[in-house]
């Protein structure tokens, strides 16, 4: 399991604003180079954003899907990206003082990923999710619609 966390500080309810806005997805999730709510009212269970991920000359369509869902608490996903396979992707967020604790546990469900699943994965997946930390946190500091795509 990859399990990551970073205090952000800003009140836990400016962390969730970001979380449950759909338009602002890109801007902290890593790898989607496109990102299109599919079904449902983001961030409601069942809820679906579809995206695709380019590396190269290659590209892989998939979808998020909303699993669990506590306001302002908790946001469970789930990443089905095809033959890849799917993975869940946790979401905690903790009042710490006035600022929000974030906890990131994620680990692969089914298909390879599930199956190839090691250490040296989740060596990546702890890059991965820092840099997911890092740009939540740089979202949650800017205004809706000026972010963008932090560095």
């Amino acid at each position: 399991m990859a399990v990551r966390h970073r205090l952000i500080r800003r009140p836990p309810e400016e962390v969730w604003a970001v979380l449950a806005d759909a338009s602002r997805f890109s801007d902290w999730v890593v790898g989607p180079s496109t990102t299109a709510e599919k079904a449902g009212d983001w961030p409601e269970c069942g809820s679906t954003l579809e995206y695709t991920l380019r590396v190269g000359p290659w590209s892989v369509s998939g979808e998020t899907i909303v699993r669990r869902h506590e306001p302002p608490r908790h946001l469970e996903l789930e990443v089905d990206s095809g033959w890849l396979g799917t993975a869940r992707i946790a979401i905690e967020v903790r009042p710490w003082g006035e600022h929000a604790l974030v906890i990131f546990d994620e680990h692969p469900l089914r298909g390879p990923g599930g199956l190839l699943h090691n250490s040296a994965v989740d060596a990546v997946l702890q890059l991965r999710n820092r840099s997911m930390l890092d740009r939540l946190a740089k979202a949650v500091a800017a205004p809706a619609g000026v972010a963008g795509k932090p560095a």
